[in-house]
């Protein structure tokens, strides 16, 4: 049973090391809400958002204020568009994302999810409309973000849909250009998406889930951080402390944060009236100065984050993350492990800034961490086929370990590799980080067709 008590033990680690419940997000299902037309559809969706979130954001506020936890956003995520509009034209689509940002602002939350598409092993006519639209959709509204789940390890890779990414992201940034491509950081491509995960851009609602459902992201590497270090200072003498008793360390203080968020979590849920569903145990940082992952690994023992031990380090993390959450909470879900979103990290960032972590290293510490490829600004001038390929290759690790892996790759237009690029809040800043054997991928991205599913998908 969960006590308020536990969560009071907690003062410290709210009030100096950046503890906070990252997001609590409200699934909503749309699948009862295609009408006849675009315009009796809209209306329902509308309606139904309205109805499940009018009172989300106030109910937040007042029960992170009794119990003392920030609650740094609260969102919506609901079921894939691509699911409600079968049949609609590109068109169609621009208009439902208009519609699902007006929702979004009349129950005042901070963003939504689910303007999506699951085309793993094939595209419908409606799906390939659907992609058409999502520059025109992105660039016409403020608080919605899009993801294509084009993988999963029983299907394999749908190599069409995968081509089609790489100009995707391109023109989202193009019609973004005055605000440096900011389209392109509410777009991610996913491979295994997870139908529960409480986290921006590829939050959805699964069409598995219940009507509504509330999950949470927690938070907390500056809280990880600050326990690290009071564990080292207790035991400066060398050799007085080994790896696993660090690793003991981030499991121990992971369960308190989980604790905190299952709490808060199952508390709205209550006061809302809907089900309670997971508890997403994602380390995610941001870019305040102490809140940061890349902050862990220093601590750990590298000097330069990207130098050699930083895969392993991040292994052991997203290791020990899971171990003490999955321990603190009743049901565990979404991606539940360490996130390494460069431009929300501003030690991530800086290592890009200063040479010491490039693409093909991230790109090693994503076969370890919870997701991919995350928020990283690149040359606008790198060609779509080249981000496309850069996207296979991220999609592939996902395929053959069989985890969730995810690409969300922008192009910022006009900037190269010296410059940076700034979208504030959350987003953070980053260095342009260098993208080499730019023009070398077209032919590979020409076959289409589909990647294979490994062997090992084959468990019936």
């Amino acid at each position: 049973m969960l006590r308020s008590d536990q969560i009071l033990a907690t003062v410290e680690m709210i009030q100096k090391e950046n503890l906070d419940v990252r997001t609590v997000t409200m699934g909503i299902s749309l699948l009862d809400c295609r009408g006849g037309d675009v315009e009796q559809t809209c209306q329902k969706i509308h309606e139904k958002i309205v109805g499940y979130a009018g009172n989300f954001v106030a109910t937040c506020d007042t029960i992170s204020k009794k119990y003392g936890i920030p609650i740094v956003n609260k969102r919506i995520a609901v079921t894939p568009i691509a699911f409600v509009g079968a049949g609609f034209l590109r068109d169609d689509f621009v208009r439902i994302a208009r519609t699902l940002d007006q929702a979004a602002t009349a129950v005042g939350v901070d963003i939504l999810g689910g303007f999506s598409a699951q085309v793993e092993k094939g595209m419908t006519r409606t799906d390939r409309e659907f992609i058409a639209s999502i520059p025109e959709a992105l660039a016409q509204t403020e608080k919605v973000c899009s993801s294509i789940n084009i993988g999963t390890t029983q299907k394999g890779i749908n190599m069409d849909a995968l081509a089609m990414m790489g100009h995707t992201i391109k023109e989202l940034a193009a019609r973004t250009a005055d605000q440096g491509g900011f389209g392109a950081a509410k777009f991610v491509v996913f491979c295994n998406q997870p139908g529960d995960n409480p986290f921006m851009a590829g939050a959805i609602h699964g069409v598995e889930e219940a009507d509504a459902v509330l999950n949470v992201g927690v938070s907390g590497p500056g809280v990880i951080a600050r326990a690290l270090e009071r564990l080292i200072e207790k035991h400066p003498e060398p050799g007085s402390l080994q790896l696993d008793e660090l690793a003991e360390e981030i499991k121990q203080t992971t369960f308190r944060v989980t604790r905190c968020g299952e709490l808060i979590g199952r508390v709205v849920s209550k006061s809302l009236g809907i089900d309670f569903g997971v508890v997403d145990l994602s380390l995610a940082p941001t870019p305040t100065i102490g809140d940061s992952v890349g902050e862990i690994f220093k601590i750990l023992g590298v000097d330069a984050i990207g130098a050699p031990g930083t895969t392993a380090i991040l292994a052991m993390l997203n290791d020990a993350v899971k171990k003490g959450g999955i321990f603190a909470s009743k049901t565990v879900g979404g991606l539940s492990g360490a996130f390494i979103p460069v431009m929300e990290d501003a030690m991530l960032a800086e290592a890009v800034g200063d040479g010491s972590l490039c693409l093909e290293k991230l790109e090693a510490m994503t076969c370890v961490c919870s997701v991919g490829l995350d928020m990283i600004a690149i040359p606008g001038s790198v060609d779509a086929d080249t981000i496309s390929a850069i996207i296979a290759d991220e999609m592939a690790l996902g395929l053959i370990n069989a985890k969730t892996t995810a690409a969300r790759l922008i192009p910022v237009p006009g900037k190269e590799v010296g410059d940076s690029v700034s979208f504030g809040g959350l987003f953070g800043a980053s260095p342009i980080m260098p993208v080499r054997n730019i023009g070398k991928s077209s032919r590979f991205i020409a076959w289409g067709g589909r990647m294979p599913a490994p062997i090992h998908s084959f468990k019936n």
